[in-house]
């Protein structure tokens, strides 16, 4: 290929990038390993462009950043039906946290930009109406997004950092620790009793707690309607 062929392939590259494309591929970066393995280099190089070219269509670092947090954003499920706010406010959570599970990266990071973006703010104010509407005061209604955020942030960081996943690498994970751990273990019948009976057989599934707690707050919220 001779430099035209080169300088027109790569011109053709250019002109099918846009923000979008970007956005996708920074994503899938990150989603493969983390925000630490993303640069606008190896970006670039992922689009088949020269690193110069990804600044017609973001400012900088912080600017990608802020805008794949967005994208996380609009693929959670915001609140349209005020009429049960239970319902709504539990969904909420529910896709929150699936949306954290797909981009592990974003975890830490989704309220963190000084600048958000639409998909951002549209969530924050759903999810707020959908309190205010739903009974809550002001105050109460800020207690409750803050301690749901929390739950729901707090949940999916400790799914992130698990050694293991799903019910039957749990139940190995704990028979193997009662093997290497069972004179210690003796010590800690309370501790032998969950590893060695429950865990070890097949009973529990981290994840599966994820609704339990999730309803044990919606309880309590409940009690702050129509108060303060």
């Amino acid at each position: 290929m001779t430099a035209r062929q080169r300088s027109g392939s790569g011109a053709l590259r250019r002109a099918g990038l846009n923000r979008e494309k970007v956005l996708t591929t920074a994503i899938a970066i990150a989603d493969e390993g983390g925000t630490e393995s993303l640069s606008m280099r190896k970006l670039a190089k992922e689009l088949g462009v020269e690193a110069m070219s990804l600044y017609n269509h973001i400012a900088h670092k912080s600017d990608l950043l802020d805008a794949m947090i967005d994208v996380v954003f609009g693929e959670i499920e915001f609140p349209t039906d005020h009429g049960d706010w239970r319902a709504a406010i539990r969904q909420r959570a529910i896709s929150t946290r699936e949306a954290l599970n797909r981009h592990r990266w974003a975890n830490g990071l989704m309220e963190s930009r000084l600048t958000p973006g639409p998909a951002n703010m549209r969530l924050h104010d759903a999810a707020m109406g959908c309190l205010r509407e739903g009974g809550f005061s002001i105050v109460n209604a800020i207690h409750a997004y803050s301690l749901l955020d929390a739950y729901v942030y707090g949940f999916a960081l400790q799914e992130k950092t698990l050694p293991y996943e799903g019910a039957e690498e749990i139940a190995a994970h704990a028979q193997a620790q009662m093997a290497q751990f069972q004179a210690q273990l003796a010590h800690y019948p309370y501790l032998r009793e969950v590893v060695g009976g429950y865990v070890a057989e097949g009973n529990f599934d981290f994840g599966d707690e994820f609704l339990f707690g999730l309803d044990i707050i919606l309880d309590g919220l409940e009690r702050l309607r129509g108060v303060g």
